[in-house]
């Protein structure tokens, strides 16, 4: 049974070392589970009794198409006006607690693994049906038509009813794909990746997609550019284009992580 990380709230000891493991480059960020605290929390318009830890946002001259969130839900909580921006895509992914999701009219219960796809300018509201707070993850993205090709469908699954598939070079990491890769619908993929102990990526890749990485369970060492650091649940990894970034599994159960990255597009170009 798989378990989904979630930030941890709560406050630090008044007393505790203030020098931690988050880091912020030029080329990637890392922010650790424990700077994700009560007093790094926002509320947010439209929402009620919920609190959003902002992992990451676009930014110029650094990662610049996404942005993505925590959301922690108190019991009746939720909103029926979610999206401000009509032109934004989205995916959300249940970590912990249970709630319900309604698109267009349909409604979708929500429990830990469940995962959606929400198209620009869907109609979409949510709630916690549960006792305990309802931990999701919120990835947006401006939606980046193709010509000829309409938006893709919203859809509701889960991480239990799809297969990871084996990469390639080694059966000890594999992906978990909500969606065809090769739908050019889809302009950005939010995907499970799993490497069992000792799985690792065998070199440093270097791609023009950008990422955002939180891991769901287990450990491992990773190469972000020049630097190798430990990570684990909860960690929350940022990373621009370009970057290196190399994966070790260490520890004795998975390796997981939900994965961003925008797909299928040619870059934008800017005009002086």
């Amino acid at each position: 049974m798989s378990r989904y990380a979630f930030p941890p709230g709560g406050l630090p000891e008044a007393g505790a070392d203030p020098q931690g493991r988050a880091i912020f480059t030029p080329a990637y960020a890392l922010l650790p589970a424990d700077t994700m605290r009560d007093i790094v929390t926002t509320p947010l318009p439209g929402w009620r009794m919920s609190r959003f830890w902002i992992l990451a946002r676009p930014m110029t001259g650094f990662a610049e198409t996404f942005a993505q969130y925590a959301v922690e839900v108190a019991p009746g909580g939720g909103s029926d006006a979610p999206e401000p921006d009509r032109g934004a895509e989205a995916v959300l992914f249940v970590a912990t607690g249970t709630g319900r999701l309604t698109i267009a009219g349909t409604a979708h219960a929500l429990a830990p693994g469940s995962y959606a796809y929400l198209p620009p300018g869907s109609e979409w509201r949510l709630e916690n049906t549960g006792p305990a707070p309802l931990g999701f993850h919120w990835i947006r993205k401006r939606y980046q038509p193709a010509p000829g090709t309409p938006p893709p469908e919203a859809f509701v699954t889960r991480d239990q009813d799809h297969a990871p598939i084996p990469m390639p070079i080694s059966d000890k990491w594999a992906t978990t794909r909500f969606v065809d890769p090769t739908d050019m619908a889809h302009d950005m993929h939010v995907n499970i990746v799993t490497f069992q102990p000792g799985g690792r990526i065998p070199f440093a890749e270097t791609h023009n997609m950008e990422h955002g990485l939180y891991v769901l369970e287990g450990t491992a060492r990773y190469l972000l550019n020049t630097d190798w650091v430990e990570v684990g649940p909860g960690d929350f990894m940022w990373l621009r284009a370009f970057c290196p970034q190399a994966c070790i599994a260490t520890g004795e159960g998975p390796f997981r992580y939900l994965l961003y990255k925008d797909m299928n597009r040619h870059p934008e170009l800017v005009l002086p």
